[in-house]
């Protein structure tokens, strides 16, 4: 927008043309235009694959073995090289048989400072999208169990997101990627069994004061399957919903989403309990019919399952989603 100052001139005051010159190009100057977020169109579906493969790739990822270990360290690498700044918050966690050590991964912006998370959203004054993925895998499955789309699929394509956000040089939501350790249970979910990534930030959030500063939290999982159905939990924010099918009817992918009409314990509901918006972008039919679930949680849950083209479509409506949280 263009701004117009007034400037009243004495009669005892008579500037030179060179003087009414500078002034009127101060007055009619424009303010910086803030940079855009990423276009939809520019998504690549197969480069967001290809991000998941390479994840997928690294093998087992059971909270507090090894395996969890190096995909933290690769997400740390790789958040680095697609131009995030990438922050490593280690933790221990009461769970079965004892407390345990866990490990967020967190990717910010590079236009923002701080080294802890903490010090980023108390030095910045944008708004606050977190997108947040598992990364992972359930135990006792098998020995060589990946996760393919349970959970590479959400966490490839927030690699695969963070590069475009970099190159937009957007800074307006303030984009904050999270990658969270432990939300697979060992037992049955349970206060100290399961969601241990995300409560972990949800109380870190509430203990800094900033829970106000949460526009949204928008969680991603199991969103690759060749035949994608996302059902929107019912214990989801009423606005993010709104924006969600607005953003895949903008897309032209309406009929892929739906709302379920019960409620899912996933790594929302600890920022829902603490009052800060959240939605689940979820697929739950995933298997080998429609309607059924029967490769969730098995080794039938490899790479061969997922599609570029869902995966597309999950990162063109995630943008969309971002333009109506940045207004």
């Amino acid at each position: 927008m263009t701004v117009f100052r007034k400037f009243f001139l004495s009669d005892r005051c008579h500037p030179s043309s060179a003087l009414l010159s500078l002034l009127l190009l101060v007055g009619c100057s424009h303010p910086p235009t803030p940079a855009s977020l990423p276009s939809p169109d520019a998504v690549n579906g197969e480069a967001a694959l290809e991000e998941v493969a390479r994840f997928v790739a690294l093998g087992p990822r059971d909270s507090g073995t090894p395996g969890a270990s190096r995909a933290a360290a690769y997400l740390l690498e790789r958040l680095r090289g697609q131009g995030y700044r990438a922050l490593l918050d280690g933790y221990l966690s009461e769970a079965p048989g004892g407390a345990r050590a866990f490990a967020n991964v967190y990717g910010v912006p590079p236009t923002v400072s701080g080294n802890t998370l903490s010090n980023v959203l108390a030095t910045t004054s944008q708004p606050v999208v977190i997108l947040l993925s598992h990364f992972d895998t359930k135990t006792d499955i098998a020995e060589d169990f990946t996760g393919a789309n349970d959970s590479g699929s959400s966490t490839g394509l927030l690699l695969y997101l963070a590069g475009l956000l970099s190159a937009s040089g957007a800074s307006s939501p303030l984009v904050v990627l999270a990658f969270v350790d432990g939300e697979e249970c060992r037992h049955q979910y349970g206060p100290t069994d399961g969601l241990h990534g995300s409560r972990h930030l949800a109380q870190q959030i509430e203990a800094w004061g900033q829970v106000d500063r949460i526009r949204a939290v928008i969680v991603l999982d199991m969103i690759g399957d060749t035949h994608l159905t996302v059902r929107i939990p019912h214990n989801t924010t009423r606005t993010l919903l709104k924006m969600a099918f607005a953003a895949a009817e903008e897309e032209g992918v309406r009929q892929h989403f739906g709302i379920s009409s019960g409620t899912i314990l996933d790594d929302h509901v600890p920022f829902l309990v603490r009052k800060m918006p959240a939605i689940d972008l979820i697929d739950f039919e995933y298997g080998s019919a429609p309607g059924l679930n029967d490769y969730w949680h098995t080794e039938a849950d490899t790479m061969d399952k997922l599609s570029a083209e869902s995966l597309a479509t999950m990162a063109r409506v995630v943008l969309r989603m971002l333009e109506q949280l940045a207004l």
